[in-house]
């Protein structure tokens, strides 16, 4: 079975963003896996999930932390 599997990514532990406002609006969650990270939007957690490899996570967070 391949980490990115949907059957994997519902046993994955999800955090919800420190960023997510109190209404739950516009919420991310992260979970790390054993080779990535994935990402998905908390208003629907049976939706799609964008699976990155933890160097491109990476990359992002420090785009985000410049622009910020």
């Amino acid at each position: 079975m391949s980490e990115d599997s949907a059957t994997t990514q519902r046993h994955l532990s999800w955090q919800k963003s420190s960023y997510s406002g109190a209404q739950g609006g516009d919420c991310v969650e992260i979970a790390l896996g054993a080779t990535a990270i994935h990402v998905r939007d908390s208003k629907d957690p049976e939706g799609p999930s964008l699976t990155v490899t933890p160097a491109a996570w990476a990359a992002f967070l420090k785009l985000t932390e410049q622009q910020s």
